[in-house]
């Protein structure tokens, strides 16, 4: 249960460092991490670290993709970890 929980607290701080980092590459023009890198992370248990990137940095909040999804992805992170607790562990 230790392992499983810091993961998820592991994936949502990373994702929650990319979204920051990818903010300030935008601001100067800089290489940008792919959104396709920022959604995967999400999906594989970044979920919450990616929606709070989205909204205290004020990065890629008006993108439909990220304001529909990112939500989808908290929603299947958390009944992913429901399972693995409850069947799994």
């Amino acid at each position: 249960m230790k392992f499983l929980t810091l993961y998820f607290i592991i994936m949502s701080i990373i994702t929650f460092l990319l979204m920051y980092i990818d903010k300030n590459r935008a601001i100067k023009g800089q290489w940008r991490i792919p959104e396709a890198t920022l959604i995967n992370l999400s999906i594989l248990g970044g979920g919450i670290g990616t929606y709070m990137g989205m909204y205290i940095f004020r990065h890629k909040t008006r993108h439909p993709k990220f304001t529909i999804f990112i939500p989808i992805t908290i929603i299947l992170n958390l009944f992913l970890y429901y399972i693995l607790l409850k069947f799994i562990i």
